[in-house]
């Protein structure tokens, strides 16, 4: 039996998210649309299995299918990233980030990351998540036209000495410089942490620079712009030289300081079936085509972006560099919130998000953050980010004419019926 006969309440949700999903334009930056093939091992008999432990290390029997995929995942993480070490197991990017501090640091310790407002992550110092709460969080900002500072940020490690500086943004459309980083960091005698949960695709298609030789750690999920199933995963150089034994925290023993505090630190068993849809994806990024699809990822940003200033509209540091833009609707008196909104009721997904130096609440900021990666999926180009650019700066700038926003729906459809989404998948 299948889910359309056994819970049909359930199957006729997917089936409305499936339809959802293919007649609309997902343009959240964090949103991808995984393979069919990843889909199959995320929906397999590996989530049946119980295997708290590492591979030939593990705490329950019948674990020598599950080492054989999780090993499997480990040598092509290693492999996409030119890394030495890779843990797979961190259910999410949050409690990936989580496993490094923990690693690392003690409650107290002193941590330098990006501010939320800023494009950083809850998780580098937001004072109601456990990273403000558990550790002494210093924010860095950024320049007035959205560029980071690096003087701000050398300057704030010089002055609070951080044990741990964190680079890798949610909302940063521009190159980062990871030698920047790593260079303050010595300077003040501070870890090293790259997030690249954004643009792990884009590092692994070679069109963005990586840090994996460059930082101490490195912390991904796995969906994203590298178009796995939700997890993640944490990145390093070195041999694990004991799981067991407790070692010091230095930087020739961060794999074995991060597997500890995955397990028995942080969590329990992983899961089994997230990993092998994550050996898919890899599999999938390690293939000649996954560079062509990054490539066009950042040609369709760059696309997008530039149809949306050629309408009037303002990006934050006035373009991309990457997968994802910030347009700031300031100069024309509509809040992020209310744009997010009647996007959403026209098909067109992007989510509200604060600009530099925001006036409003960040419930209620003055952008939104929108990307290509999802629409990248489905096929589209430059000419189709052109179209997408021009109407969501007409629905922006006639947010309250219903005629109008029904003929923007009408086109929203006729471009997304061009491009079938999972067209063998039925739910009901």
């Amino acid at each position: 039996m299948n889910i359309s006969t056994t819970d049909k309440e359930i199957a006729n949700y997917l089936q409305e998210e499936l339809e959802r999903s293919q007649n609309g334009l997902e343009m959240i930056p964090s949103e991808n649309f995984v393979s069919e093939a990843v889909l199959d091992a995320l929906g397999s008999i590996g989530t049946n299995k119980y295997s708290e432990g590492y591979p030939g290390k593990r705490y329950y029997g019948g674990c020598q299918v599950v080492d054989k995929i999780e090993l499997l995942a480990i040598e092509r993480a290693k492999q996409a990233f030119n890394v030495d070490h890779a843990n797979v197991q961190p259910y999410s990017g949050s409690p990936a980030n989580l496993a490094v501090y923990y690693a690392l640091l003690d409650p107290g310790d002193t941590v330098l990351g990006a501010n939320l407002s800023f494009g950083g992550h809850m998780t580098h110092g937001l004072k109601v998540n456990f990273s403000g709460t558990l550790y002494n969080a210093v924010n860095y900002t950024a320049k007035k036209d959205g560029y980071l500072d690096f003087n701000e940020i050398r300057s704030l490690a010089l002055k609070h000495k951080p044990k741990l500086i964190i680079a890798g943004f949610t909302a940063y459309p521009r190159i980062i410089d990871w030698q920047k980083f790593r260079d303050i960091a010595d300077e003040v005698g501070a870890f090293f942490l790259a997030d690249i949960a954004h643009i792990a695709g884009l590092i692994i298609g070679e069109e963005h620079p990586s840090p994996c030789r460059i930082a101490d750690v490195i912390t991904t999920t796995t969906h994203k712009t590298l178009r796995g199933p939700r997890g993640a995963m944490i990145l390093s150089n070195g041999k694990v030289s004991n799981p067991i034994k407790k070692v010091p925290r230095t930087k020739e023993n961060i794999p074995t300081l991060i597997d500890r505090a995955i397990i028995p630190g942080l969590q329990g068993g992983p899961h089994n079936h997230t990993t092998a849809a994550i050996a898919v994806a890899l599999s999938e990024a390690l293939k000649p085509e996954f560079k062509n699809y990054a490539k066009q990822i950042v040609l369709n940003a760059k696309a997008l972006a530039k149809s949306m200033i050629d309408e009037g509209l303002e990006l934050v540091t006035g373009g991309t560099d990457n997968h994802l833009m910030i347009a700031d609707l300031s100069n024309l008196n509509v809040s992020g919130k209310d744009a997010e909104h009647n996007l959403d009721e026209i098909g067109i997904t992007v989510n509200k998000n604060t600009v530099p130096f925001d006036s409003r609440s960040p419930f209620d900021p003055s952008g939104i953050r929108l990307g290509t990666p999802a629409l990248t999926s489905r096929g589209m180009k430059e000419d189709d980010m052109k179209l997408i650019g021009q109407l969501i700066a007409r629905l922006v700038k006639n947010i309250n004419d219903n005629n109008i926003k029904e003929e923007i729906k009408k086109q929203v459809l006729e471009l997304t019926n061009k491009y079938p989404l999972y067209p063998g998948i039925k739910y009901n």
